[in-house]
């Protein structure tokens, strides 16, 4: 009986020191589709920004974008800056990766972020608006 008991102790410890160890904070904005983000900033008020380099941006963006470039040690300051807190941010990059930083950035900063997950690539592949 005592060892039952030991057993199943030690079963559920592992368990919950597994279940722990693998639990990730979820991330406090949303990623969205291509198709989903095409709605979302469909809204005018919504601030739509590219947070690519000043010469990608300028090789195409989506168009109303704002250039802000998350690679820049003062990205933070340069979006409380240009960014309207009390209004929604599409953020977006090539892939997905620096925007998804940044989002967590803004986010920390206390705006409402949107990310375009797979980036500007997926959004040319589905044959999206692009600006030069």
């Amino acid at each position: 009986m005592i060892k039952s008991i030991y057993f199943f102790f030690f079963v559920f410890a592992c368990l919950f020191g597994l279940m722990a160890c693998s639990a990730r904070p979820q991330d406090k904005f949303k990623n969205l589709t291509a198709d989903e983000f095409d709605r979302l900033i469909q809204d005018e008020n919504v601030q739509r920004v590219d947070v690519r380099t000043v010469a990608e941006y300028s090789e195409g963006h989506i168009p109303g974008s704002l250039n802000i470039n998350a690679l820049e040690d003062h990205f933070a300051a340069a979006a409380e800056e240009m960014l309207d807190k009390d209004r929604p941010v599409a953020v977006y990059c090539k892939s997905g990766r620096r925007s998804r930083n940044a989002a967590r950035i803004l986010t920390n900063l206390g705006y409402k972020v949107y990310n375009l997950d797979k980036g500007f690539d997926n959004w040319k592949e589905y044959g999206k608006e692009v600006e030069r």
